[in-house]
């Protein structure tokens, strides 16, 4: 199974309740517990400004590009801007645009140890996200002709808002978010299916409500799915508000992957958000969701 991750990911943004540490300790955890052998996980290239423009507007691109971003959408998006910044993140979009061709070209899964930045729009960034590596991929998919349709499953505590404004009028891609409702962000546009679970929502709550939107998402007959695999529904997590086990988000996983399977439709997991208490907490769910992706990929 195709495993991606740069040692890049470890971006410094100082002080934050983003932990950018993550990547490397669920590398870590995977190599230590032999899921992963090191010289089989591989290393992407920095997403191209040209691909970043078939999402992204030409002024915003700039603004990233040359730090010339006004104070406003410095605030928006909630990151210190740096080159190293700049650069970590595009290493991360090029992770999933990676991963996406690798599944495509075996269809199978393919799990990148980052991604899933579903809040950044086409003119701005939002909520730690500068750009939305999700649809770039897709958009590159479709651009090079290895895929027209494709399904997102975004399962992070947090609405996929960017994600779902970017596709809201392509009928090729199926966008499904289900989120705790009365979370972040405020303005949550339109998505092709969206749940907003009630505070507090627990395991089984969660699974059955999964359970039922799924065979919406895949009789969309998607070329490709791409999981966002959030680790935040987590009950202790600093920036979420559902009550979700470290066994329920095992479940989710394992849900999501078997549906996948059963359409025969080749799969991207990426990891989005995760923000617990305890980091190690937050490594654990996302090893968690590599090794039922393992699973998975057996023939």
């Amino acid at each position: 199974m195709p495993v991606v991750y740069s040692p890049q990911y470890g971006i410094d943004i100082g002080p934050h309740v983003f932990p950018t540490e993550k990547y490397r300790l669920v590398h870590a955890r995977l190599v230590e517990s032999r899921l992963v052998d090191p010289a089989d996980a591989i290393e992407p290239t920095p997403a191209a400004w040209d691909d970043l423009a078939l999402v992204h507007t030409a002024q915003y691109l700039a603004g990233l590009r040359d730090g010339t971003l006004p104070e406003e959408a410095i605030l928006q998006l909630e990151l210190p801007w740096s080159r190293g910044m700049v650069d970590g993140f595009r290493m991360m979009v090029g992770g999933t645009i990676l991963a996406a061709r690798r599944a495509v070209e075996t269809r199978t899964v393919a799990v990148h140890i980052g991604g899933g930045l579903h809040h950044a729009f086409p003119d701005h960034g939002e909520g730690f996200c500068p750009f939305n590596d999700v649809a770039v991929a897709i958009r590159l998919l479709q651009r090079d002709g290895l895929a027209d349709r494709a399904a997102v499953i975004d399962l992070d505590v947090h609405h996929g808002n960017g994600t779902a404004f970017i596709f809201e009028a392509d009928p090729r891609v199926f966008t499904f978010s289900m989120h705790q409702q009365h979370n972040y962000p405020m303005w949550k546009p339109r998505g092709s299916l969206d749940i907003g679970l009630p505070d507090g929502t627990e395991d089984a709550a969660f699974l059955d409500q999964l359970g039922r939107a799924l065979p919406e998402v895949l009789a969309s007959a998607p070329d490709v799915v791409v999981y966002l695999a959030g680790a935040d529904p987590y009950e202790d997590d600093q920036l979420g508000g559902l009550r979700l086990t470290r066994d329920g988000l095992r479940r989710r996983d394992r849900m999501v992957l078997d549906a996948v399977r059963r359409v025969d439709a080749p799969l991207v997991v990426v990891l989005a958000g995760g923000y617990a208490r305890r980091v190690d907490d937050t490594v654990a769910i996302h090893v968690a969701t590599v090794e039922e992706a393992l699973e998975t990929a057996r023939p």
